[in-house]
């Protein structure tokens, strides 16, 4: 901390707000980093979809787009998600601990959008090839994998709101 903000936390009650804000802006961090990540997992799925289309390979046409969606809702969710931040007179107030357990479930979060990306970028990588064996797999595999960064994000929404 700068000289001014180690006077200012002398003061009681302010150490508290200032610690909070430090969790609220390195959530946001963590959550814009997560953001790009997925994003870039996204883009090259959209590249692949592309590949798969010019290749006529049609059979499993609606279940990529019903994953392109799925991967569109997942992103912006992260990049909109709530970073802890309540207001004097909100309702809802945000604790201590639900910014702890955030935190928690933004490591849950990096783990699967790593696990995301790894799948993305083997399936992109036999389509380069023009290897389509395993489309379906891999289109199956990406929509658990996905599906389940969702559940995560709702619940890392409920304990935002003190729901658990």
């Amino acid at each position: 901390m700068r000289l001014s903000e180690r006077l200012l936390a002398e003061i009681p009650g302010f150490r508290g707000y200032k610690e909070k804000e430090i969790r609220r802006e390195s959530d946001k961090l963590i959550r814009n980093h997560l953001y790009l990540k997925l994003a870039q997992a996204r883009s090259d799925y959209k590249m692949v979809f592309q590949k798969m289309a010019d290749n006529r390979q049609l059979d499993v046409f609606s279940d990529m787009d019903r994953l392109s969606a799925k991967f569109d809702r997942a992103a912006e969710r992260i990049s909109h998600a709530s970073y802890g931040y309540s207001g004097f007179f909100d309702a809802i107030k945000i604790q201590e601990d639900a910014l702890d357990r955030m935190t928690d479930f933004d490591n849950q979060l990096m783990d699967q959008i790593t696990g995301i990306a790894s799948e993305v970028s083997v399936f992109k990588g036999e389509v380069a090839k023009q290897s389509f064996d395993n489309v379906k797999d891999h289109v199956q595999n990406l929509t658990n994998l996905v599906d389940t960064l969702n559940d995560t994000l709702d619940k890392r929404e409920e304990v935002m709101m003190g729901v658990s």
